[in-house]
C-alpha cells in the first residue's frame, strides 16, 4: 500500500534486483555451492576403489667390486607396468559409493536451504529499510508538527489566549519528538548496513512491491503439502537416513572377504663396463596374482564399527521426526503470521484515518477554545502510533509472505523466477565421474 504522507523517493530500487545481487554474490551461498562441488568428488574417490590402479616403473642401479687391483662395475636398467585391482570386497565399496551419492545429494540440498535463508535474510534486511527509511520520515513529519505546535503556543501566550503550561507541553512533546527522530536514524543506519551485508551493496531507494504473492498456498493444508515435499531440511532428512544406511551396510560388508588381482610385465638389462658388453638376457618377463583376505579379528574395531554405524542410521531417522516437525511448525506459524499482518493492516488503515479526523478536530477545538494545545498533543501522538503500527504492519506482511514460501520450500532463484544463472553441481557431479578424466587432464 502506498501512503501519500511518504516521500516519493522511498520507491525505486526493486525487490527483485536486491534478491538477485544477493543470489550472484553472497559469499555464504558461494561457500554452499563449493561444498556441493567438494561432495561430488567424494563419489568419484570412492568409485575408484572398484578400478584398477595402472602404474609403470623404470629403475637403475649401479654397482661395483674392487678384489686386489681388479675393479669390476655394472649398471642394471629396469622398467615395468604393475596392475592391481580388487575383484570382490564384499560389497564394501558398492555401499561406500551409495554413502557418497547420498551425502552428495544432502550437500545439494543443504546449499538448497542455504538459498533459502539467504533470500529470506534479504527480504527481512530489504524491508526494515523500507520500514526505517518510513519511520525517519513519519517522526520528521512528527516534529514538524511539534514545532509548529510549539510555535502556535507561543503566539496564543502571547495574545494572552494560551498559559506557559501550554508552552512547556509542547517543548516537551517537541523534545520527546526529537529523541525519537533520532532512534529511527539510528535504526535506519543499523538496517543498511544488514542490508550491504547480504545484497553486496548498499541501499538505494527502494520499492517494497513485489509480484510474488501468486506463489503463496492457497490453504494451510496445501502449504503444509508444498513443504513435506519440497522443503530442503525434510529433504535432506532423507538423503541423510541414505547416507547412514549405506554406512551401515559398509561396516557389516567389513567382515567379509576380499580378493585382490595383481600383474607385473617388466624387462631389464645389465651393461657391465670392464667387459664393455650388455650382460643378462633381455627379454620380457611377468606375473599374475591372485589373493584372497577374510578377517578373523582386528581388536574389536569392526564391531565397533558396526554398533556405531546402526547409532548413526537411528539418529538420523530421529534427526528427521525433528526435521518434519520443524519445518511443519515453520508453516503453521508463518500462515498465521501472514493472516496476522493482513488483519493488522486493514484495522490500521481504518483506525489511522479515524484518528486523522480526530486530530484535525481537535485543532478546530483548540482554536475555538473547546479543547487545549494538551489534547492536540495527545491526539498527535496517537496518529502517529497508528501509522507506526501500519507500517509494522505492512513490512510484516511481505516478511511474512516470504517466511511461508521458504516453509513451503519455494523461496529459490528459480521460483521467483530471478534473471540469474541457477547455481547447480550437476553438470559437475557427472564430470568427475568421467573414469578416463585423469588420463587427459588434472585441473
Amino acid at each position: 500500500m502506498t501512503m501519500a504522507w511518504l516521500p516519493a523517493s522511498a520507491y525505486a530500487q526493486s525487490l527483485t534486483q536486491a534478491l538477485t545481487s544477493a543470489y550472484t554474490n553472497n559469499p555464504d551461498l558461494q561457500a554452499s555451492f563449493l561444498a556441493v562441488k567438494s561432495a561430488a568428488e567424494d563419489i568419484a574417490l570412492r568409485q575408484a576403489g572398484k578400478r584398477p590402479t595402472i602404474g609403470a616403473s623404470l629403475g637403475s642401479n649401479y654397482q661395483w667390486t674392487t678384489a686386489g687391483s681388479e675393479w669390476n662395475d655394472s649398471t642394471s636398467v629396469t622398467a615395468g607396468i604393475q596392475y592391481n585391482q580388487t575383484i570382490f570386497d564384499n560389497f564394501q565399496t558398492d555401499a561406500h559409493i551409495e554413502q557418497a551419492r547420498a551425502l552428495a545429494e544432502l550437500s545439494k540440498y543443504t546449499m538448497r536451504n542455504t538459498e533459502q535463508n539467504v533470500l529470506l535474510s534479504v527480504v527481512d534486511a530489504y524491508m526494515s529499510v523500507v520500514r526505517d527509511t518510513q519511520l525517519v520520515q513519519l517522526r520528521q513529519d512528527n516534529v514538524t508538527f511539534y514545532q509548529a505546535q510549539l510555535q502556535s503556543s507561543r503566539d496564543r501566550l502571547e495574545v494572552g489566549e494560551g498559559t506557559r503550561i501550554d508552552v512547556a507541553q509542547a517543548e516537551a512533546r517537541l523534545a520527546q519528538g526529537v529523541a525519537s527522530h533520532r532512534a529511527a536514524v539510528a535504526s535506519l543506519q543499523t538496517s543498511q548496513a544488514t542490508y550491504q551485508r547480504f545484497v553486496g551493496q548498499r541501499p538505494g531507494n527502494l520499492n517494497a512491491s513485489h509480484s510474488y504473492s501468486n506463489l503463496v498456498p492457497p490453504s494451510i493444508d496445501e502449504a503444509l503439502a508444498q513443504a513435506e515435499a519440497r522443503h530442503p531440511a525434510i529433504l535432506s532428512a532423507k538423503a541423510s537416513i541414505r547416507a547412514a544406511q549405506a554406512g551401515s551396510d559398509a561396516a557389516q560388508a567389513a567382515f567379509g572377504p576380499t580378493i585382490n588381482l595383481t600383474g607385473q610385465v617388466g624387462t631389464g638389462l645389465q651393461w657391465s663396463s670392464n667387459a664393455q658388453q650388455l650382460q643378462g638376457a633381455q627379454g620380457i618377463s611377468g606375473s599374475v596374482g591372485l589373493s584372497l583376505s577374510v578377517p578373523i579379528y582386528a581388536g574389536g574395531s569392526m564391531g565397533a564399527g558396526v554398533r556405531k554405524a546402526n547409532i548413526e542410521q537411528i539418529r538420523s531417522e530421529v534427526t528427521a521426526m525433528s526435521a518434519y516437525d520443524q519445518v511443519r511448525q515453520a508453516v503453521v506459524s508463518s500462515w498465521s503470521g501472514l493472516q496476522n499482518a493482513s488483519a493488522q493492516i486493514e484495522s490500521a488503515n481504518a483506525a489511522v484515518a479515524a484518528q486523522q479526523q480526530v486530530v484535525e478536530g481537535v485543532i478546530q477545538e483548540r482554536d475555538l477554545g473547546a479543547s487545549t494545545t494538551l489534547d492536540v498533543l495527545d491526539a498527535q501522538a496517537e496518529l502517529t502510533t497508528q501509522r507506526e503500527g501500519l507500517i509494522q504492519a505492512t513490512t510484516s506482511r511481505v516478511v511474512a509472505t516470504f517466511s511461508l514460501l521458504a516453509a513451503t520450500g519455494r523461496l529459490s532463484a528459480i521460483d521467483l523466477g530471478l534473471p540469474v544463472e541457477i547455481k547447480s553441481a550437476d553438470d559437475y557431479t557427472a564430470t568427475v565421474q568421467d573414469v578416463w578424466q585423469e588420463l587427459r587432464t588434472v585441473d
